[in-house]
């Protein structure tokens, strides 16, 4: 596990809030501190006085919590330090400086941001063979997994950036739920499809995972605790999906997902026009960001 500096946080804090010095980072009043957070289904709302202080405080939480990989900080410190250079956020500031601003202060910990040339989007990643004055001549480390599944076939298909896939119980009293959820998609322009929607493989396992592959999003509602949806969101986890939790009781979370934030509806008319308001939010987020 490797802990970031507390001069680092304090970096981060300011550039989030919009005080670093330079003025290459956009300033985040009360409510945007919160919308920021909330972008990456980080649920922590602003309501202290003095905001850098709190980001650093809520940095300092993220970078207590344990890490999946050596070297890298927490999953969700290392969403926040991505998320700070999303490009979104730079339509009128210099988005090359602050990425350099942001590998200044990475440096002494050997970690680096990589930005995307075609999105904009940037990676952290480790930095090898010492230090260097500028990003261009540093050379990173990236874990590349390369799987050979013996229980599927892996699909010749791409992956479909406007499909999303719905992974929940096979009963009628999800039938509105999934309409709610397909229209919500319809009104993002994305194509939505639950797995009885396609027969392209002899086993609906396969059906499944190529479902889940070719999506960009997947929607995954835990109602009920239901065993072979827990099985298909580790699938999509996995693979990388961008998966969006939704249940209508949190306490069907099981604990190892608790971290992620879930849409918690009822399954009433004004609950699944909530749950739609919801979706189509949080899939606006995710196109405009490109992760979709």
């Amino acid at each position: 596990m490797t802990k970031l500096k507390p001069s680092v946080i304090d970096g981060l804090s300011l550039m989030i809030c919009g005080d670093h010095p330079s003025g290459n980072f956009p300033y985040r009043s009360t409510s945007l501190l919160t919308s920021f957070f909330r972008g990456i289904d980080l649920d922590y709302r602003h309501d202290a006085p003095w905001r850098s202080k709190w980001v650093a405080n809520v940095l300092e939480e993220l970078n207590n919590k344990p890490s999946l990989e050596p070297d890298y900080p927490s999953p969700e410190l290392k969403s926040v330090i991505e998320h700070i250079l999303d490009p979104t956020h730079f339509i009128n500031l210099n988005h090359e400086r602050a990425i350099e601003q942001v590998n200044q202060l990475l440096k002494s910990q050997n970690l680096i941001v990589e930005k995307d040339k075609n999105t904009g989007n940037v990676t952290l990643c480790k930095v090898i063979d010492g230090f260097v004055s500028t990003s261009t001549d540093i050379k990173e480390v990236k874990k590349v997994i390369t799987f050979s599944p013996s229980v599927f076939t892996i699909p010749k298909k791409p992956v479909v950036n406007n499909l999303v896939s719905v992974m929940m119980p096979f009963a009628m009293e999800f039938d509105n739920v999934l309409e709610t959820t397909k229209a919500a998609c319809s009104n993002t322009n994305m194509r939505c499809n639950r797995v009885d929607d396609l027969w392209n493989n002899s086993t609906i396992i396969q059906d499944i995972f190529e479902l889940i592959y070719c999506s960009s999003i997947v929607i995954v509602d835990f109602t009920d605790k239901n065993p072979n949806v827990f099985y298909e969101a580790g699938i999509a986890h996995t693979l990388g999906k961008n998966v969006i939790p939704i249940t209508q009781n949190i306490e069907d979370i099981p604990f190892d997902l608790r971290h992620h934030r879930v849409l918690k509806y009822l399954k009433n008319k004004e609950g699944l026009q909530e749950l739609k308001n919801s979706l189509e939010n949080r899939l606006n987020t995710l196109k405009q960001s490109g992760k979709q």
